[in-house]
């Protein structure tokens, strides 16, 4: 009887499966980095952007920059860039993009490469399943005596790699789908949030309405002139 252990199994596949585990350690860690980096992040933008107007108003912006000065946040970081911003509200608006997109930037190292494991580990795994199929059959063409046992054997051994591949992939895509869901979702909150500043700013900084300009009356008559 031939052994199905598992452990005779991964002896047989041990360079694709090696390699698997390389990919899946590298997927865990980057992983684990984003999502520490999401967390310290975490922030109610609407709060701390409100919170920014209301320092302006009872003090003044250089008190809300110093505030915003003092967190390494996304929402922070773009509030900064606004109330830094000179001239129009498409010139704050301008300022506010700039900045969130720096900010997902920073954000996005690391999350790439664990997509590009969940692409290809399924396909290092079919490739070890390939390449153990064709020792299965090799080892047939060789022994002319073996029989169902020594195919099913050789199929089970290769078809493992499959399997850890799958492995591999299944939380890769699933790490991948939450860091880039995550990354949107903060960006589409930092800026409906920050708008409100750039709203707020635009009225603040608007002049104020002129008086009508009246239309100049009639020329008084001259003295010389005699009523008709």
């Amino acid at each position: 009887m031939h052994d199905f252990a598992l452990l005779t199994m991964f002896k047989q596949g041990w360079p694709v499966l090696s390699v698997l585990l390389v990919m899946s350690i590298i997927s865990m860690a980057m992983f684990i980095d984003r999502w520490r980096a999401l967390w310290l992040i975490r922030c109610d933008a609407l709060h701390f952007v409100r919170h920014v107007i209301r320092i302006a108003e009872q003090r003044d912006r250089e008190a809300a920059r110093a505030y915003c000065g003092k967190y390494r946040l996304p929402v922070a970081c773009a509030a900064l860039a606004v109330l830094d911003a000179r001239g129009t509200r498409e010139a704050r608006e301008a300022a506010m993009a700039h900045a969130i997109e720096a900010e997902v930037h920073r954000l996005e190292p690391g999350v790439a490469p664990i997509g590009t494991i969940a692409s290809l580990a399924p396909f290092v795994g079919l490739f070890g399943t390939v390449v153990g199929i064709i020792k299965a059959f090799n080892s047939i063409a060789a022994n002319s005596g073996g029989g169902t046992e020594v195919v099913s054997a050789g199929i089970a051994e290769a078809l493992v790699t499959t399997a850890c591949g799958l492995l591999v992939a299944i939380p890769a895509v699933a790490f991948y789908n939450f860091c880039v869901h995550r990354i949107r979702n903060l960006a589409r909150e930092t800026e409906l949030a920050v708008f409100e500043l750039v709203v707020w700013l635009s009225d603040r900084d608007a002049p104020e309405a002129q008086p009508p300009v009246r239309a100049p009356s009639a020329a008084p008559r001259r003295a010389t002139e005699t009523p008709s």
